[in-house]
Formats: structure tokens, sequence, C-alpha cells
């Protein structure tokens, strides 16, 4: 069931398979009667489960006192009412008052509980969020930017449109884009925090403005549909659990006509002279060991399908090298020096053994040696893809 009101600005609607009933938009109502529709659709839910029934308002972007009072009274009554009825209403901590105004609800009825769905977001998150990433992501940026700023505008990047950039990170790719192609209008979107603040301290030691920075969840965003002419998405689908979830919200905001620019990897492409064997030995078993904590860092030349199964059309796919030879060789060493104290992390913290660890820690340092060799070749492949939203 999905029921809507107030013109349109919010939404209401009844899982009965999973049990869910979601509040979504803005419930500003003058008096109960406006909601009524929709209080009534809230008990007929209560009525028709067994156990737990879940209250997603993850995407509530407003509630006055009014709409709160009138949902929550419903709530208090249903448990007093049925022993047998457990409420666990979802919040998120992208919409922070949502996490104040429900949690207490927990202290004064023990029946209902309050989880925030931010802190299960994806395996990976902790990983990203480590500060100590922030040098190497922006090396990283350095070296990809040499060949993205000519690929960028074959993709439809071009001066005056408007731009989201999900998953932002730090904010570089966004402030060389900004600086480049001057949009119309810069969106960009993380879900990390130190992310984000790191990145609005660079803009402004840049002098770079005009970007808004928005913290959000990628795969459930806050962005209104087809707002954007151009939305990038940059080594992320291959780090989330379920990429299809993002390329769907990323779907839903590019306007019709409007394009979708991904880039991803093949880590196991990855490649050096000398030393290639363990070179190669040690890429394919990141490959398998990213994949425990269900990140697929093989996604890039699935790129083409991935789009064409969310709805896309006019899709382009390219690769380009990241090597030893794009400028100093000094920051691609650089950044696999970051890569192996990273992913030697994750080995000993997946359990595997120290042999394995120091063998998988060779490769590395092999490919450090491939980078700085003076006769050396060391690469690091990406694809780069997009597709257009039908009109």
């Amino acid at each position: 069931m999905i029921a809507a009101g107030l013109t349109q600005r919010f939404k209401v609607a009844f899982d009965p398979n999973s049990q869910i009933f979601s509040l979504a938009g803005t419930i500003r109502p003058r008096s109960i009667d406006e909601i009524a529709e929709s209080i009534h659709a809230l008990r007929e839910a209560i009525d028709a489960v067994r156990g737990v029934l879940y209250i997603d308002v993850k995407r509530l972007i407003q509630m006055n006192n009014t709409a709160f009072q009138a949902f929550i009274r419903v709530a208090l009554d249903a448990c007093r009412e049925r022993s047998d009825l457990r409420l666990i209403i979802i919040t998120s901590s992208v919409v922070g008052w949502t996490t104040r105004m429900f949690r207490h609800l927990s202290t004064i009825e023990p029946q209902i509980s309050v989880e925030v769905y931010d802190s299960m977001f994806y395996p990976g998150q902790s990983f990203v969020e480590d500060t100590s990433f922030i040098p190497i992501l922006r090396a990283q940026t350095k070296l990809t930017w040499r060949h993205e700023r000519t690929i960028l505008p074959r993709h439809g990047m071009r001066p005056g449109i408007a731009v989201a950039d999900i998953c932002c990170g730090i904010g570089d790719f966004a402030v060389l884009a900004q600086k480049e192609f001057q949009p119309a209008r810069i969106v960009a979107l993380d879900h990390s925090k130190p992310s984000l603040a790191y990145a609005r301290n660079v803009a402004a030691e840049f002098g770079v403005t005009g970007i808004e920075y928005t913290y959000g969840d990628a795969s459930e965003m806050l962005l209104e549909d087809n707002q954007f002419d151009f939305v990038t998405c940059r080594h992320s689908l291959q780090i989330f659990n379920q990429p299809e979830l993002l390329l769907k919200e990323l779907f839903r905001i590019v306007k019709p006509g409007g394009r979708v620019y991904i880039t991803n990897e093949k880590n196991s492409h990855c490649l050096g002279e000398p030393r290639a064997q363990s070179i190669q030995w040690t890429y394919n078993e990141l490959a398998r060991l990213l994949s425990h904590f269900e990140m697929d860092v093989e996604l890039g030349p699935k790129s083409r399908r991935y789009l064409a199964d969310a709805g896309f059309d006019d899709i382009l796919v390219e690769s380009f090298m990241v090597t030893n030879l794009d400028g100093d060789p000094q920051d691609f060493a650089d950044i696999i020096a970051g890569w192996e104290k990273m992913f030697a992390a994750m080995a000993a913290r997946h359990g595997e053994a120290p042999e394995f660890i120091d063998r998988f820690r060779q490769g590395f340092q092999d490919h450090i040696f491939a980078a700085l060799h003076p006769k050396g070749y060391a690469g690091w492949p990406i694809w780069a893809a997009s597709g257009r939203k039908p009109l």
C-alpha cells in the first residue's frame, strides 16, 4: 500500500511481506485531520502484523510536533494493547533530528527499540573512514585526473550544467571539476563525516566556492528526482555490497537525457615489470580478500552490464592505465605503499596466516620497486563508463 498527502509532500507505505511501514518526505499538518488517512494506514499495518513491525523513517525530512504526537500515540497505544508486538524504528544519522526525537521512545516503552541505519551501512565503511587513508585518496585523484580531464567531456561533462558527485570522498575531484569545467551547480555528497570535513577545508584553502557539500546515504539520497545533467560516482560501486542500489539512486536523480559517469577497477589486472609474478599473485589475492568484505574490485569491465541493467542507454565504456610514467614515479609508489598498509591490515583482520601476509605485502613492495626502477613499468587499470537516462 502506498499513500501520499499534503499535496504530495510526504508518502507512507506498508510492505506486508517485510512488515515495514515507511514514512518519507515532509509532514507538517496543521491538525491531525490532515493526516487521518496516514494514521489509519499505520493502525492497519499494526493490525496486519505479528511479532515485529519495522517503522522506517530514514527518508523523513521534516515532521512537526502535531504529526509526531499523532503517529507515536498510535504506536504507544498498540504496545499497551498487545504484549506480542515489538516496534523497531529505523532512523538515519543523515537526518540527525530523527535519532533525537525517536530515540527516547525506547526509554518510555520497552516494546519499542530504535536503530540507526547508518551504523550498519556497509562492511568496508570503517576502512574508508580511516583518516590515514586520505593522503592515498589525494594521490590517486592526482594521477587519475591527468586522464579523466580529457575523458569527461566525451561522457557529457561541460560548462554550465548541474553536476552531482556522489560518494565524493575527500572532495578533491569536485574541486578539480569545479575549476576545470565551471558547472552552474555542483553538489558533492558523501557518507563519511571526516572526509566531508576534509573536503570543505580543501575547498576553502584553494579558494574554491560554490560546491554544495552534503552528508548523505548514497543508496537513499535526500535529493529530488531528475535534478542533475551529469552525475559522477567514482571508485565507489566496487566497495558497496549492493552496487545496483546506488545505480538506482543515480538513475533517479539524473535528468532524462542526462548521463551518469562511473569509474571502477579490476585489481587483478594491476601489473609491473620487473617481478611481474609476485605482483600478479598479490593482486589476485587482493581481489579474493576484498570479496570477503563484500567489495568487488573486479567490477570495472562489468560497468556496461550494470548500467544496462539499471535502465541506461547509449552506454560508453573506455579504460585507461595509470602508470609510473604519469609524472613523478614516487606518486605512484606512495599510492601502492598506502595500499600495502591498508590491505595488510584487512588481511590480518580476516585471519590470514602470517606467512600469507608476508607474501601478500611482498607483491606490493615489488610493485613499488617496479615503479621506481629506472627501467621499470607499473600500471593500475581503471574503467570509465557512462550511460544516458532515456528521455
